[in-house]
């Protein structure tokens, strides 16, 4: 182990910055996302892997949840709550299990890609066996889902809304820092200013040319990355900057995008093309509803200013965007003909013709990489752990949804800005991500959102007990009490009634009143998993590993020689040396029997003679 000097000082200026904000643990760990290819320390027993530095917030915040005085408690409020923490913990727990398991289950009887021992950043194709990224990305993915948990506890026992907010704008104002810092070195000529930060075991391609123009980088390792972060950060301020009106997250807005336009990446212009389509879509509803904000007018009139400046150059000289089009003809029109392309499309391939021969359990988390997060989550978790990601997937996609009445105007907005954000990750993941980790983006949107969804449910279920035992806010004698109650639905209870949703912890009757209720989905599940099993047993050739020492003389035995029967037993070198090369490849089967070894000591001489006498 590896310790980065450069790593230590950037994770103490982050933890100086969140200690302004006076949230060490929540700012600090989402504003360390900016520093994509800073690394803490580099792990050689893992194949020379260097955990980023958020790995380390996200460590500190998972000590400083377990070290509150009623963690347990909070655990079962946590879990009695928020249901989609149970496909969590079981697709966590489905990750490491298969991870472990599966590359060894199947091991040779299909290929992965894998990081080059002998080429630093190369990818090679192999067949599968066990890999140090089994360990690795293993462990940054149940990072992730232990800290959507802390992150659920900490949501669940006070309102932090203005925590993840702060966090998510440090976190974009120095991402577009970092941006425009790229762009002034690679412009003035000066290099890479960011190379002291840079101390992650990747490779970094941050000079890179495409088309004439510099591939902006920022503080990550390429411009792919930094362009999926771009796009992550644009969907939060404009999210937040359409819900708010916030001057902020206008003007970053603005910057973002810009920034993604220099990025010079794939990612980066067709992601942006796959969210423009939801904008025009709010666009268009709002001119047909007559309903035009003055955000609204001013996106209309930018983007028409922009059409026309654009054909007005054009006009003026037909070759002066020649430039620019041969790098969108480069970074997306032909971008599927390139060798990149071409490589891309055979990991895609390969990953799905592994999912078809590990006969839908998949090949372990880490165990290879695809160019596409949907097809990699299909081909390392199978069947199963994809069904359990797309649920996590919808609870993220459906948000507040009906629930958004109940909460104020505020976590309304930072609730639906962090959703967005995530799902930007998600659409940049599925264009060029390699693993089936979606990022711990995706777990601290699915703490926010879940724990969002149930604070609107005891809000909701306030307000509709509001007659049966809750003061009305018109009956409440404080000012203040009552325009809090107005606004949020929490109405304060009346004396002698007890809101079962309230419940610090849960009992034996919760345990079995959630088994009662979802007896038929366990026992569907069981028995799909046992049919899925019995289907792989029945379908699936079976293979068998023997092993077996043997005492070969190159003369004749004289204890062979004792023996008139065998008298005339003679050794032939190259069958021999040929039946121990068959032996070795491990695919030995004797007319499709299984090859066992008897138990106890075997005689050397009983088995030379069985041996020999079969192969000569």
């Amino acid at each position: 182990m590896q310790i980065s000097p450069a790593g230590l000082v950037v994770c103490a200026a982050v933890l100086l910055l969140a200690y302004y904000y006076r949230a060490p643990l929540i700012v600090g760990l989402i504003a360390s996302l900016a520093f994509g290819s800073t690394a803490l320390m580099t792990l050689s027993s893992l194949g020379g892997s260097s955990p980023l530095i958020y790995t380390f917030f996200g460590a500190l915040l998972l000590m400083g949840v377990a070290a509150r005085r009623r963690i347990w408690q909070d655990l079962g409020d946590v879990f009695g709550k928020i249901r989609p923490v149970w496909v969590l913990i079981g697709l966590m727990f489905y990750a490491a299990a298969g991870a472990w398991l599966f590359p060894r289950l199947f091991a040779g009887q299909t290929s992965a890609f894998v990081q080059s021992t002998t080429r630093h950043g190369v990818v090679v194709e192999a067949s599968l066996g066990p890999v140090s990224s089994n360990i690795s990305q293993t462990g940054y993915f149940i990072l992730g889902g232990l800290t959507a948990i802390a992150l659920c506890v900490l949501l669940l026992n006070k309102d932090r809304t203005d925590e993840i907010r702060r966090g998510f704008f440090v976190w974009c104002v120095l991402h577009v820092t970092m941006g425009l810092l790229d762009l002034a070195s690679k412009f003035a000529g000066a290099g890479d200013l960011l190379l002291v930060i840079r101390t992650a075991s990747y490779a970094m391609l941050t000079d890179q040319i495409q088309s004439g123009f510099f591939r902006l980088a920022g503080a990550y390792s390429e411009a792919s990355a930094f362009g999926g972060a771009s796009l992550a950060c644009l969907s939060f301020c404009y999210v937040y900057w359409r819900k708010t009106g916030s001057r902020l997250a206008s003007w970053l807005s603005a910057a973002m995008l810009l920034l993604l336009l220099l990025s010079t990446s794939s990612t980066a212009y067709v992601g942006l093309a796959a969210l423009s389509l939801p904008v025009a879509f709010s666009l268009a509803r709002s001119f047909l509803a007559g309903r035009v904000t003055a955000d609204e007018i001013l996106i209309v009139a930018l983007l028409t200013i922009g059409v026309c400046a654009v054909m007005a150059i054009i006009v003026y000289d037909e070759r002066i965007l020649d430039p620019v089009i041969d790098l969108i003809d480069s970074t997306i029109i032909s971008k599927g003909s390139t060798d990149s392309g071409h490589e891309r499309t055979y990991w895609n391939v390969k990953s799905l013709q592994s999912f078809a021969d590990t006969s839908g359990l998949g090949v372990g988390f880490g165990s290879s990489r695809a160019s596409s997060w949907p097809i990699a989550v299909v081909s390392q978790l199978g069947f199963v752990g994809s069904l359990m990601m797309a649920t996590l997937l919808g609870v993220l996609i459906r948000g507040l949804g009906g629930l958004r009445p109940y909460v104020d105007r505020e976590t309304d907005a930072v609730v639906s800005s962090v959703r967005a954000c995530a799902l930007a990750g998600i659409v940049a993941a599925s264009i060029s991500g390699g693993s089936a980790d979606p990022g711990i983006v995706f777990f601290i949107a699915l703490a926010v959102v879940a724990s969002a969804r149930a604070l609107a449910r005891r809000n909701r279920h306030a307000r509709e007990r509001s007659l049966q035992g809750y003061q009305s806010p018109e009956l409440i004698d404080d000012p203040a009490v009552a325009r809090h109650a107005a606004i949020s639905g929490q109405w304060p209870p009346a004396s002698g009634w007890e809101n079962p949703i309230d419940r610090e912890f849960i009992g034996l009757s919760d345990i079995t009143g959630f088994l009662k209720l979802y007896a038929r989905s366990i026992t569907g599940c069981l028995a799909a998993g046992i049919l899925a099993a019995g289907f792989y047993v029945v379908t699936t050739d079976p293979t068998y590993t023997a092993s077996t020492q043997i005492l070969i003389e190159p003369n004749l035995p004289k204890l062979l020689q004792q023996q008139p029967r065998e008298a005339n037993v003679s050794l032939d070198t190259a069958q021999i040396e040929s039946r121990i090369a068959l032996m070795r490849s491990g695919k030995d089967r004797d007319d499709g029997h299984r090859l066992t070894q008897p138990a106890g000591r075997r005689d050397v001489q009983s088995a030379a003679k069985s041996y020999l006498g079969r192969t000569i």
